[in-house]
Order: C-alpha cells, then sequence, then structure tokens
C-alpha cells in the first residue's frame, strides 16, 4: 500500500482537524521539514530487528509487548505525545491513520502505551514501549493502524496550532476462519459519441471493489464494452491499479473506453481477480468475480437523418398526392366556373329584350 505524503506535512488542528493527516511510514522516519527533528523506528528484541513496520499474527485473547525507538537529531529536547490509531485507506489508495481524538476500534485501541508522554533529550534515543492485547471475542481478519509520536506546537504567525506527526505501520492479523473476498458493485456504463464522429465515441464505466471478505487484498480489473452478442467489443484497463482494500473498505472506479461503436445498445463487463498477500510476502490469486450492465450507444445525428428520411419515404408520397389532388380540384373548380359564366353570358344574348 501506498504512504501518504501527508504523513510528514504539518496540521492545521482547528481548521483542518477533520482532515488532519498522518499515515504509517518505514521503520526509520523523519520529516522534510526542518521543525521535525526526531526519528521513528521499530525497537530490535525477540520479535525481530531492523523491521520495516509492526506486523502480528495473533490468536484472541493474545497478549505481547514491544516497543518504539524515538531517536531526537536535534540540539534541543523533544517533548511527545505517543499513542496508537486506527488506520483507513485515503481517496488517495494510501494508508491513512485517524486522529487521536478519534476514538479507535481496532489497533489503536487493542495496542496500549502506558507512557503518553515522552522527552527525548537532545542527540538520544528513547524506547517506548507498548503492548498488544487482543480481545477474546475479535472477529478474525486483517486490521490496521499505527503508533504515532506527535509534536504540537503553536504558529504564532498563522494563529493556528500544528500538529507534527510521525508514526510507524502496524498491522495485525487476528488468527481464525479467513474469508477473503471481492465483489464488483455499482456497474455503469455511459456513453458519450458527441456529434462528431458520429459512430463512434468513448464509454465510461462506473463501479466500485468492494472488499466484502475479513482479509486485505488488492485487485487486477478489466473493463470491456460491447454491442449487442458482443459486436465490436473494446477492452481497457484502469490507469492505476487498485490500492490494497483493508476489509469492508471500497474503492470506486470510473473507466475510459475509447472507440466504442454505436450500436444503440452496449454491454459494460467487469472482471476483477482479488490477490492476497500472506505475513510471508508472497501472493494467491482468487477466483474471478464480475458483473455487468447494460447502457445506451446511440448515435443521435445519424438517427435524426434516418428518421427525416424514413419520414419522407413515408409521407412524401402523400404529400405529392394531396397536391396532385389539391390541384386537381382546384383546376376543376376553375374550368366549372368559366363554364358557368360562359352559360351565363349565352343565356343573356338569347333573352330578347323587354
Amino acid at each position: 500500500m501506498n504512504i501518504s505524503p501527508r504523513f510528514l506535512a504539518a496540521t492545521l488542528a482547528p481548521l483542518l482537524a477533520a482532515a488532519a493527516a498522518l499515515v504509517g511510514v518505514p521503520a526509520t522516519a523523519s520529516a522534510a521539514t526542518d521543525d521535525v527533528t526526531w526519528t521513528v523506528r521499530t525497537a530490535s528484541n525477540s520479535l525481530g530487528a531492523d523491521r520495516t513496520n509492526f506486523s502480528y499474527t495473533l490468536n484472541p485473547g493474545a497478549h505481547l509487548d514491544d516497543a518504539l525507538v524515538v531517536a531526537n537529531r536535534g540540539t534541543e529536547p523533544v517533548e511527545l505525545d505517543v499513542y496508537a490509531a486506527d488506520g483507513y485507506t485515503t481517496s488517495t489508495g494510501a494508508l491513512d491513520l485517524r486522529l487521536a481524538a478519534e476514538a479507535p476500534v481496532g489497533v489503536g485501541k487493542w495496542i496500549v502505551v502506558p507512557q503518553h508522554h515522552v522527552s527525548v533529550p537532545a542527540g538520544q534515543t528513547v524506547e517506548v514501549p507498548f503492548a498488544v492485547d487482543i480481545p477474546s471475542d475479535a472477529t478474525p481478519g486483517d486490521y490496521a493502524g499505527g503508533v504515532v509520536t506527535s509534536l504540537t506546537v503553536a504558529d504564532q504567525t498563522a494563529n493556528v496550532t500544528v500538529d507534527r506527526r510521525l508514526g510507524i505501520r502496524t498491522g495485525i492479523r487476528v488468527g481464525g476462519d479467513l474469508a477473503p473476498a471481492l465483489s464488483v458493485e455499482g456497474v455503469s456504463v455511459d456513453w458519450d459519441g458527441g456529434l462528431v464522429p458520429f459512430l463512434f465515441g468513448d464509454a465510461t464505466v462506473h463501479y466500485s471493489l468492494h472488499n466484502t471478505g475479513n482479509v486485505s487484498l488488492s485487485a487486477d480489473d478489466t473493463d470491456a464494452v460491447a454491442g449487442p452478442f458482443g459486436w465490436g467489443e473494446v477492452q481497457a484497463a484502469p490507469g492505476e491499479a487498485a490500492p490494497v482494500l483493508l476489509p469492508g473498505e471500497s474503492w470506486q472506479r470510473d473507466v475510459r473506453v475509447p472507440a466504442v461503436a454505436a450500436m444503440g445498445l452496449v454491454w459494460a463487463s467487469v472482471t476483477a481477480i482479488p490477490t492476497v498477500t500472506d505475513a510471508s510476502g508472497s501472493t494467491t490469486d482468487l477466483d474471478t468475480v464480475s458483473a455487468s450492465a447494460m447502457g445506451w450507444a446511440v448515435p443521435w445525428p445519424i438517427l435524426v437523418v434516418v428518421l427525416l428520411l424514413v419520414a419522407a419515404a413515408v409521407f412524401g408520397p402523400r404529400w405529392l398526392r394531396a397536391r396532385r389532388r389539391r390541384r386537381q380540384e382546384a383546376e376543376d373548380a376553375r374550368v366549372a366556373a368559366a363554364v358557368a359564366r360562359s352559360l351565363a353570358e349565352k343565356e343573356d344574348v338569347a333573352t330578347p329584350a323587354g
């Protein structure tokens, strides 16, 4: 999963509390700004040395102890808050962590940091122990979060409080019945042929990949749009791979499929291959998941022309016959009138005066 760059950025707490940022980072992390003078890494112990993150596979009711190491690279002591938080996938596909004020329900609740505040002298390191306690009724599956160090300072020039945070990503797999599953939901298709060209246009397939299981997974998805009976099928793949989705999360897709023929009706089909990664890093593909939907692909300019031609073919002869009939009726009326005048004139001549 990608790492959000917001983790290294300043958080403007009063103004951006709802969107403040923090994510899991590699085992040794430091900020790009000069204001952050400390780094964090995993402790070396019986659980491992030089670990890239905290990763545990535990059964319900299990307990273990671990630690975070904080190193102060600056010339002044640094005072930090330390806590654990739940993780989630952002709209950019990166793992982010909830704010300290948000009540945790998973990793952030199960990891207990007794030392909520730590003071690290300049040029020194401090080990911060914490405990992981899995509830006995915890649901099997994957959970993500992180252990966070935070420095909150007031920015007098901007009149805001800045929260700078560094942390280490933490993943916990709770043992039990693991059921990876993915569904493709909400499939729809739009076709935009425009006015030129008349016969081809781009289709956009909308859908979401939904992790309906209890294991984190990714997916390799492709899209196809075709006319009736599969005519003129065109395939396309999303521009970017879908991120690793935590259980229950969804990822919205809007995939552009070019040069789709206007065949009145089109069918969009989505095919996704879910992939699960185990603790050793090995990947396993699951059964393919698919879904489809129907949409309209009507070449309106050509349709208008065809309708005009049909109308001309059907109503043109009728109009011509009616026109000829009206002309004939007018001619008959003119002839009848002329005959009537001629007869009237003859009668006037034949009748003697007084």
